[in-house]
């Protein structure tokens, strides 16, 4: 093919060149404006309290059709009788012995019953213990029973403590709310909570130890504020327990702290941040991060063919593998399907790629391939980290509404009583009447370990 030697042919072209290329280029820093002005500084990762602008609700959706199908059990509230009751109450008759219309005599027809659900205002109730004392005139010696179910020299019963801490750092119900449902002052409240904090000080090493052992560890971190100053909240959790730590760094300094130096068993699941490749465990990568980055990739570049093809591939694979776990299918076939899935995974992110995003996609499965697949190896490992993010969002929601500590020794109190209430409510006891329980023991003995007390068989 001949070429056009004309040297203003050859000027335009460069132009038409210089210009496509600069046209691409502004298409493509309009659209990051556009979806960072939509999704925010963080994109699809963004918190939806920092979304610049939200979506609109949608339409409602056709509603369905109310009640179970036929043949099914019915769920609705069950009737009780009086041997159930906690508490029997006989209504006096509006009417005398006659009709208040006719004037007649009424016939007795017995009586019905009606059964309702209540409950009592949840008060703090003035009690005055009488305790006898007896005294020995030979030996010069009082004798005098303790105050059941109050520890020594405590204005406040157990069981005021239990109901307060677990509707502060269990259910998260804001200290002002606490303050108006007991009718105590909010400096009573905290130095409550301090108390009480200070009989299980020890509980958060033990639990760490406790989780350093487990075939399945999970981590997480959110932000949080302490007097006024950025900080962090550290999660450590596995099915059984939860730690949380506050502290005023992000560094990878507190998860080394909680994991140590040596060699572990089990495996770490986390969402790629760089302060755990140092945990001395196998690592396990959430897939849910990663399929948000092949999802924004479509979002980055509506257009282009090669990258649509990508996504529709390898997003149905990851979704997939996060939910392969739950299925109700054997163990058998269960690794069936995830060393297929694997394979598949592993079989796009080989494919050859001409587009730069794909490329940086495939660059990161590969790079990180051993921390990838271990849910495919091992059915208990998970290959998302739903577990830590579910027990940081009552914890995300007190931070909107508290805006985090007043003090390090609020967080430290904070920290110390949920690691520990959390960690009951995991393992299915009811926790105010657990919780009241171990402090009568307390109350009795405080030379007592307050983590036999609470954890008497362990892990369940």
């Amino acid at each position: 093919m001949a070429m056009n030697g004309c040297p203003e042919c050859l000027r335009k072209q460069r132009e038409i060149d210089r210009l496509t290329e600069e046209h691409q280029r502004l298409k493509q820093r309009l659209r990051y404006q556009e979806r960072r002005a939509t999704e925010g500084f963080f994109g699809s990762a963004t918190p939806s309290a920092k979304l610049p602008v939200k979506a609109n609700t949608p339409p409602a959706q056709e509603p369905r059709r109310k009640g179970a199908r036929p043949g099914h059990p019915g769920a609705g509230r069950q009737a009780f009788d009086a041997s159930q009751a906690a508490q029997v109450v006989d209504v006096a008759a509006e009417v005398g012995d006659r009709c208040p219309t006719c004037d007649v005599p009424l016939e007795d027809k017995g009586t019905d019953g009606r059964a309702v659900l209540d409950t009592r205002p949840v008060q703090a109730e003035r009690v005055l213990y009488r305790l006898p004392k007896k005294y020995c005139p030979r030996c010069r010696r009082t004798f005098q029973p303790r105050a059941p179910g109050v520890l020594p020299k405590s204005l406040y019963g157990n069981q005021l403590l239990a109901t307060a801490t677990s509707m502060h750092d269990l259910h998260g119900i804001p200290l002002g709310r606490v303050c108006e449902q007991l009718g105590l002052g909010a400096g009573s409240l905290v130095e409550m909570f301090h108390r009480v904090a200070r009989l299980f000080a020890e509980i958060p090493d033990r639990l760490t130890r406790e989780y350093r052992q487990a075939p399945v560890k999970h981590a997480d971190e959110t932000g949080w504020r302490t007097n006024g100053h950025n900080g962090y909240m550290w999660l450590f959790a596995t099915p059984q327990l939860s730690l949380f730590l506050f502290r005023h760094t992000r560094a990878a300094s507190v998860p080394k702290a909680v994991f140590g130096t040596a060699p572990l068993p089990g495996c770490l699941v986390v969402d790629r941040y760089g302060a755990y490749n140092k945990a001395p465990c196998a690592i396990q990568y959430g897939s849910s991060h990663l399929l948000r980055e092949v999802q924004d990739l479509e979002k980055e570049f509506p257009g282009a063919a090669e990258v649509t093809t990508f996504v529709s591939t390898v997003a149905p694979f990851l979704a997939s593998a996060m939910g392969l776990r739950s299925r109700p299918i054997s163990d058998a076939e269960f690794y069936r399907q995830a060393a297929e899935l694997k394979a598949q995974i592993i079989a796009a992110m080989e494919q050859p790629a001409q587009h730069l995003g794909i490329r940086h996609i495939q660059d990161l499965f590969r790079a990180n391939a051993d921390r990838l697949y271990h849910w495919a190896e091992d059915r208990r490992i998970p290959a998302e980290n739903n577990l830590a993010e579910r027990d940081l969002r009552p914890t995300v929601i007190a931070r909107k509404i508290s805006f985090g500590s007043q003090s390090d020794a609020g967080a430290r109190t904070r920290g110390i009583l949920m690691s520990v209430l959390q960690t009951l409510k995991k393992r299915g006891v009811d926790v105010v009447e657990h919780l009241k329980g171990v402090l009568d023991q307390l109350a009795k003995d405080l030379h007592q370990d307050p983590f036999l007390l609470l954890f008497p068989t362990g892990p369940t």
